[in-house]
């Protein structure tokens, strides 16, 4: 009679349809309506902080047709190190740089609704006297645990973040990493999707340390021109052992890649960029003679002058010089002809070892909103 009443233009109450779908199975198990939707379930999301000498940085990533997509990043510099190559103590005042920007951290990990997440502190840390009671306050305040991880653990997160800017080649390859603290040089093996570390070094000077170690107190040409001199001799000195066993590649096509603040920074330089641009610079591929031109350059520069430089700037106009020497050391050891630069290092390899489950997965930067 329902049914009949229907279609003779009664108009069935309001919602009636809807709340017949909700009903559930009849009594014969049936389902009488349209299926419950899914719960909603949250993409998954991977983090990777790295607390560096210099630097604080964050990446935030989501799976996404087969790659992981950045949707969040932070960088700040914090000059952890600052002073620790006289005192051997992380500063107080480091200290609270530090914290307020792994805060930041640790907010974006909660809004962005992270499900899996590594942090690590590199040469500060494992060098400070009191980098454990660094890494127990962080956890204390921001509830971020600290990795302090092993230079070999640094430089195999480094190659995994960035082995595939490579040049394609057969010739013998280096990766390096200039950090604040420490730099690593690893000699790789493989293309694509796999590469193995052959043989690898980490010296203690970085930017900060070997700025705090050799740079002059004099302003005049002569002073800087010394400074420089004692940087190249201070870092030769550091890569002998491993200069040495690179011996055996003389007369092969040599490539070269490099990640750090150091490689972008000169080659942001060398393009004459205005501001530092990650998508001009990550993947570009610059002459060794023209690195070594900018290095130069910058290390007869005075401070002020290499301020003025709009991707330097005021914050690394005093850390650059150092960075300098340490490529041009790197390069008397490895003469290729050209250098590959990547924007990518760390914390790139850290979402992959995440998030890979046996599988190669890139990391990919799009935009994304803040």
């Amino acid at each position: 009679m329902r049914q009949m009443a229907a279609s003779q233009g009664r108009s069935p109450r309001p919602g009636a349809a809807a709340a017949k779908n909700r009903q559930g199975p009849d009594r014969n198990g049936s389902d009488r309506g349209n299926p419950r939707p899914a719960p909603f379930t949250r993409p998954k999301s991977y983090a990777a902080i790295d607390l560096g000498t210099n630097n604080c940085r964050l990446l935030i990533a989501r799976p996404q047709d087969g790659e992981l997509v950045v949707i969040d990043a932070f960088s700040r510099i914090v000059r952890l190190g600052e002073g620790l190559h006289h005192t051997g103590r992380i500063s107080d005042a480091a200290m609270d740089r530090a914290v307020a920007a792994l805060a930041i951290c640790a907010d974006k990990l909660r809004r962005r609704h992270v499900s899996l997440s590594r942090a690590v502190a590199t040469e500060a840390c494992r060098r400070a006297s009191n980098g454990q009671e660094l890494a127990d306050r962080v956890r204390r305040e921001t509830g971020i645990v600290l990795d302090i991880i092993a230079p070999a653990e640094e430089a195999r997160l480094a190659v995994l973040g960035c082995h595939n800017l490579m040049e394609p080649g057969d010739g013998p390859a280096l990766i390096f990493d200039i950090g604040g603290g420490s730099t690593e040089l690893m000699h790789v093996e493989g293309s694509g999707h796999d590469v193995a570390i052959r043989d690898w070094v980490s010296v203690p000077w970085g930017v900060v340390s070997l700025t705090e170690h050799a740079a002059g107190t004099g302003e005049s040409a002569a002073d800087r021109q010394a400074s420089y001199a004692h940087m190249r001799a201070t870092t030769r000195e550091a890569f002998a052992a491993f200069a040495e066993r690179a011996e055996r590649h003389a007369g092969q096509p040599l490539r070269l890649l490099g990640t750090s603040g150091t490689v972008t920074t000169l080659a942001s330089v060398f393009l004459d960029l205005p501001r530092y641009d990650r998508r001009a610079v990550d993947g570009l591929v610059v002459p060794c003679d023209a690195m070594r031109d900018i290095s130069r350059r910058l290390a007869e520069a005075s401070i002020a002058d290499r301020a003025e430089i709009g991707c330097i700037g005021r914050e690394r106009a005093d850390l650059v010089v150092a960075g300098c020497a340490i490529l041009e050391s790197i390069i008397d050891l490895w003469p290729a002809a050209r250098v590959g630069v990547a924007d990518r290092g760390i914390r790139e390899g850290i979402l992959r070892t995440l998030a890979m489950q046996g599988r190669d997965v890139p990391v990919t930067r799009r935009e994304y909103r803040k």
